[in-house]
């Protein structure tokens, strides 16, 4: 299985970042891939074996999943581990680089769709989480 790596970098403190990223009322805001989609509920357990769940939907309601999944690791303000409801394993990294934040992702593709659409989908969220931050 691949493994696909997507980065940005934040210009805000690591403690927005970490809570920007973590709090359920923000993930709301940030989590979907494009302006025709949207989050409407988040529930996130930001422990070891505890869960998440982050609705995620068409905003003509045409189409949604639950994107849910099981923490392993956590190290705050540091780095989350979890795997997804199919097995999957995520790696999230936060970094500390001058003034900004680099956030890198780290997942097991999936073989429906090409690396590239994926990469290209989850590239998308992360530059609505950074332009989420950046506007608060």
């Amino acid at each position: 299985m691949n493994r696909i790596t997507v980065k940005t970098s934040v210009q805000a403190d690591l403690d927005k970042v970490w809570n920007y990223w973590t709090k359920p009322e923000h993930i709301t805001n940030w989590n979907f891939a494009t302006d025709e989609w949207c989050c409407p509920k988040a529930e996130n357990n930001l422990q070891p074996n505890k869960k998440f769940s982050w609705r995620m939907e068409a905003k003509d309601g045409s189409m949604g999943f639950n994107f849910e999944g099981t923490y392993d690791k956590i190290v705050e303000k540091e780095l989350i581990s979890y795997e997804m409801s199919d097995g999957r394993k995520v790696d999230i990294e936060f970094t500390q680089n001058g003034n900004e934040i680099q956030v890198s992702e780290t997942f097991d593709a999936e073989g429906t769709n090409s690396d590239e659409q994926q990469r290209a989908g989850w590239q998308a969220i992360l530059g609505n989480f950074k332009k989420y931050v950046e506007a608060e």
